[in-house]
């Protein structure tokens, strides 16, 4: 059956973009710094990170959300209260300074995750998982896809099973549904990539195709002027 459920999640990510019920999704620099946004109803809220959030006092549940992370460490960048499909959703944007110190905050309560280095590579290693005690939904908020996703910085070597491999801009991310996370189902990730962030290679080839260019036109040039001085003092 779990099986069966990510054939669906996969089939449904062809037919173009998926809608989460809950999700957190990354934006990782090879330093260990980034951004991280976290989407979802807040029924799940309550489910997966122990945080009130009532549809009936929108702007309670943004402080709420806000002070949890600001007291875990991150940045805050914005909190919104949006609707969609006429269903409420709470979302935030945070920066946080190091990846590896995220887990266990009271932030992430439902994620353990790290980025070490082995030699010239990074491994990102986690897993998503229902901390226990938490209150169940109602039966009508079970439904639906959940994820977490990375978006990587540096070329991608290998991964951990995620759902729809390597995707364009260097996104892979992994999905069950929510169903199954309420049920305790963990979600494992992993991922093995280059130390060197892609921007920075593609820079260091750049500049080293332009001080090659410059080198052979310093040659040519000296060449040329060689020559020339030869015929001028040749009898």
């Amino acid at each position: 059956m779990p099986k069966l459920g990510l054939v669906l999640l996969a089939v449904l990510s062809l037919r173009g973009c998926v809608k989460y019920e809950y999700e957190h999704e990354f934006w990782l620099d090879v330093d260990g710094s980034g951004t991280v946004y976290v989407t979802g109803r807040p029924q799940l809220w309550a489910a997966f990170k122990g945080l009130p959030a009532d549809d009936a006092r929108p702007e309670e549940s943004k402080a709420a959300v806000r002070a949890l992370f600001e007291r875990s460490g991150l940045h805050v960048r914005r909190v919104t209260w949006t609707r969609r499909g006429g269903r409420p959703y709470l979302f935030i944007s945070a920066d946080f300074d190091d990846v590896n110190r995220l887990s266990s905050t009271p932030a992430f309560p439902d994620l353990q995750i790290g980025l070490t280095r082995e030699g010239e590579r990074m491994h990102l290693d986690g897993r998503w998982h229902r901390p226990p005690g938490l209150p169940d939904p109602a039966p009508g908020d079970r439904g639906g896809p959940m994820a977490v996703r990375f978006h990587l910085p540096s070329k991608v070597y290998s991964h951990q099973n995620a759902t729809s491999g390597v995707e364009r801009g260097n996104i892979i991310g992994w999905r069950q549904w929510v169903a199954q996370g309420l049920s305790g189902q963990p979600m494992a990730f992993g991922a093995l990539i280059d130390r060197r962030s892609i921007l920075l290679s593609t820079v260091g080839l750049f500049a080293g195709a332009i001080v090659l260019g410059l080198s052979g036109l310093g040659l040519i040039v000296y060449l040329t002027f060689r020559k020339g001085k030869a015929e001028a003092i040749s009898p």
